[in-house]
């Protein structure tokens, strides 16, 4: 089943295209002219779509601001670099996770050896 996601401007054009290719519903920060804005801005825009947010920004992984229970989902990125490969690769590996386990109230730091997963 396809997941809705949105893409933070962190990210390479090539992520929305992997995603996209993979089947997804992908909208992106910049597309949708929220670049720049504050976090709770691209969040709550995610949100009022029902989107995954996608990014590095490690903010998002508070879970004490942005509590798992209360949205549809966020990715935080971890890769070593973030190259277009590194990002790639573990957005790859969780497309993996994605098939077995529905991202809904789900806050996933993915880094390259692990996928840590907080309901």
């Amino acid at each position: 089943m396809p997941t809705r996601f949105k893409l933070d401007e962190n990210l390479p054009r090539n992520a929305e295209v992997l995603l996209q290719q993979a089947g997804h519903d992908v909208h992106t920060v910049l597309a949708e002219q929220l670049g720049g804005n504050p976090n709770p801005r691209m969040f709550d825009a995610s949100q009022a779509e029902e989107r995954v947010l996608v990014t590095f920004d490690l903010d998002f992984s508070d879970i004490r601001v942005y509590p798992p229970a209360g949205h549809h989902g966020i990715w935080v990125l971890r890769p070593r670099t973030q190259s277009i490969e590194n990002t790639l690769a573990l957005l790859r590996s969780a497309l993996l996770v994605l098939e077995e386990e529905t991202p809904q109230r789900r806050l996933r730091i993915i880094e390259p050896e692990r996928v840590r997963i907080h309901a």
